[in-house]
């Protein structure tokens, strides 16, 4: 048994530095839809939560999807292209985001077809310099930004994806062409990330995926996203009246999700207490090769402030703005 645990403990640690220090790669259970029609982007716009029709061919940007109650469907990431708009989103909430789409047409000069996609994650410092060997040319500087290319001769979308822990990117390939992508960004260092050092990353990273760590139980100001996914100059879209009249208010909500420094490994949904009360729970939780025991979680707001001391299975804990800032690294 201690064998096994040792080895374990080993390709955690190789996976977690390969996602810190060169390039790891991750196959991500995402989708994609293809929106098309003239009036795409004025439609997106007024249905997600951020700026769509400002986008330019090659420009992209993550955004929420919403229930008019303000409940969180899906977050999506919108890519604009010349004649289409590729949206990705996690595969299960495809449907979610179609049908809704669909349901709010009404006659709106618009398309949806949904395209068979594999998506990956390239996350770590290392990233560049692989898939340009892999034959890739990079889309341009900016968050999100995108373009069509080839990796290993294969057709590709490559994306700068602000939602991979360290900085990295997403590719879109045809199913057929995933092992054979893999299998070049492997051959020149990627090395394959498991879920467990992933979640490491990520939670280091105050990273929270739809889905882990987001339901339709959310609010967007919950979740610590507000300034990436929304746009406060825009106009109405689903969901909206929501997010400005909280916006009134200071953007003050009952609960939020942040980090939290563990002493002992706990499992997502374990409470979190203070003073014998429930305070929260836990999302998502890791055991960091550099960190110890982490975690995301939501925490009622009277516990929002970094250093607050709180308590998960009976054992200490603390709420962290940031876990590098919070250990001096």
């Amino acid at each position: 048994m201690t064998a096994k645990v040792g080895v374990a403990d080993a390709a955690l640690e190789q996976e977690y530095r390969a996602g810190r220090e060169g390039a790891g790669l991750v196959a991500l259970a995402r989708a994609t839809l293809d929106v098309s029609g003239p009036k795409r982007q004025d439609y997106l716009h007024a249905m997600l939560s951020n700026d769509v029709k400002g986008l330019r061919p090659g420009e992209g940007c993550r955004a929420a999807s919403m229930t008019a109650k303000g409940s969180l469907q899906a977050f999506v990431r919108v890519l604009a292209d010349a004649s289409v708009v590729v949206l990705e989103t996690e595969a299960e909430r495809l449907e979610p985001v179609l049908r809704t789409l669909e349901h709010h047409k009404v006659g709106a000069p618009v398309r949806f077809a949904t395209r068979p996609a594999a998506v990956l994650g390239v996350l770590g410092p290392r990233g560049e310099e692989i898939l340009t060997a892999a034959g890739a040319e990079l889309p341009a500087a900016a968050l999100d930004a995108h373009r069509e290319t080839r990796v290993a001769d294969q057709p590709a979308r490559l994306v700068r994806a602000g939602d991979v822990p360290g900085g990295g990117f997403v590719l879109h390939v045809s199913p057929e062409a995933s092992a054979v992508v893999r299998a070049a960004l492997e051959a020149r260092g990627a090395v394959p990330v498991g879920h467990e050092a992933l979640d490491a990353l990520r939670v280091e990273a105050l990273c929270p995926w739809y889905g882990t760590d987001v339901t339709e139980d959310n609010l967007l100001h919950e979740t610590g996203l507000l300034e990436l996914l929304h746009s406060s100059s825009k106009g109405c879209y689903v969901g909206q009246e929501v997010v400005a009249r909280l916006e009134g208010r200071g953007g003050n909500v009952n609960k939020a999700l942040r980090g939290l420094r563990l002493s002992a490994p706990a499992a997502p949904g374990a409470a979190v207490t203070a003073d014998g009360k429930e305070v929260g729970w836990l999302t998502t939780c890791a055991v960091s090769p550099r960190l110890g025991p982490i975690a995301l979680g939501y925490v009622h707001r009277s516990h929002f402030a970094s250093g607050t001391p709180v308590e998960v299975n009976e054992a200490g804990a603390t709420v962290v703005a940031g876990f590098d800032t919070a250990v001096g690294a």
